[in-house]
Formats: C-alpha cells, sequence, structure tokens
C-alpha cells in the first residue's frame, strides 16, 4: 500500500510518500511544494495545488493523509492555513485518492510517543523509523509522520477507536 502524507502551509507544504508492506514501513520519496511568497493568495493556492497534483501523479499513492489544522492566535493565519490546507486536500480528492485527516497531536503519539513532542523530536524519530530519509526538513518530516500515523491507524483506527469509547463510557458509569 502505497500512502503520502501532507503537512499543509501556505509558503511550505511538506509531503512524504511510503510504502506500508505489512507492518514495515518504507520510505519512497519527500520534499516541499513551495508557493511565491510575492504572488497573490489565488496564485499561491494554485501553486499547492498543482504541486501537490504533480507529486500525487508521479508517485500514485493508493490513499492520502493530512494533518488537521490547528487554530492559531492569529484569525488572519489560521484563515490562510484552512485555504492552504483547502488547496492541498483538493489535489487528492479530485484524482478519487481517499483523504483521512490526523490530528497535530495524533500524529506526534503515534510516531513520538507523546502529542506535545518537539519537532526536532518528529524529525528523529521519523529518521528511525524510515530508514533512508535522513536529508529531511520539518516540513517534510511532519509529512512523513502524517504517512506513519495513517499506516497505524488506517486498519486498525475504526476499533481502536471504538474500543477506546467503549473503555471510556465504562471508566465514566
Amino acid at each position: 500500500m502505497r500512502l503520502i502524507g501532507l503537512d499543509p502551509g501556505l509558503r511550505n507544504t511538506g509531503w512524504g510518500v511510503i510504502e506500508a508492506v505489512g507492518t514495515r514501513l518504507i520510505h519512497v520519496a519527500n520534499g516541499v511544494v513551495r508557493s511565491d511568497s510575492a504572488a497573490d493568495i489565488a496564485s499561491r493556492l494554485l501553486q499547492l495545488n498543482r504541486g501537490v497534483a504533480d507529486i500525487l501523479e508521479r508517485f500514485a499513492p493508493d490513499e492520502a493523509a493530512i494533518e488537521e489544522t490547528f487554530v492559531n492566535k492569529n484569525p488572519e493565519s489560521t484563515l490562510k492555513l484552512g485555504l492552504a490546507r483547502g488547496a492541498v486536500i483538493l489535489a487528492p480528492a479530485s484524482l478519487g485518492i481517499p483523504v483521512t485527516e490526523y490530528a497535530p497531536n495524533r500524529v506526534k503519539k503515534a510516531v513520538v510517543g507523546a502529542g506535545h513532542a518537539a519537532k526536532e523530536q518528529v524529525q528523529m524519530m521519523v529518521r528511525t523509523l524510515l530508514p533512508g530519509s535522513n536529508a529531511i526538513g520539518p516540513d517534510a518530516a511532519d509529512a512523513l509522520a502524517v504517512a506513519i500515523c495513517h499506516a497505524h491507524f488506517r486498519q486498525t483506527g475504526s476499533a481502536y477507536e471504538k474500543a477506546l469509547l467503549m473503555a471510556q463510557a465504562a471508566g465514566a458509569r
């Protein structure tokens, strides 16, 4: 199963492609799609969408995973990030590739074991879990972390979530 993880940003959108063979994860490729900060917002969103679409056509993933937006203190930044997410998520959706979203804390917990891990910890664990992915920046590392998270939860996620909800409900009684 080939998976792509996407870490959307208006300036830099990280992407990472992995192969999931049973429980084994194999690094395929990673990088960053950049938009021209001197361009207007519509042009930048189009650059992101087309850049991600090119990556999808080149690597032909079976499924995509994207990091959910966290709310910034600055409403304008949050809106711009939301627009970037829309442009990025539209690329796989328009190609019929299933897209799953994950909260940033869930991604960090799946990769590092702690939901509030630092970016450096995420990078180190991605390198450990995916040999051959040594030369990666923080945006691509975050995208690979999203792909790793999806690989872990894509088959067990619903059963895991159901068991967790049942345990929480039992504890609340």
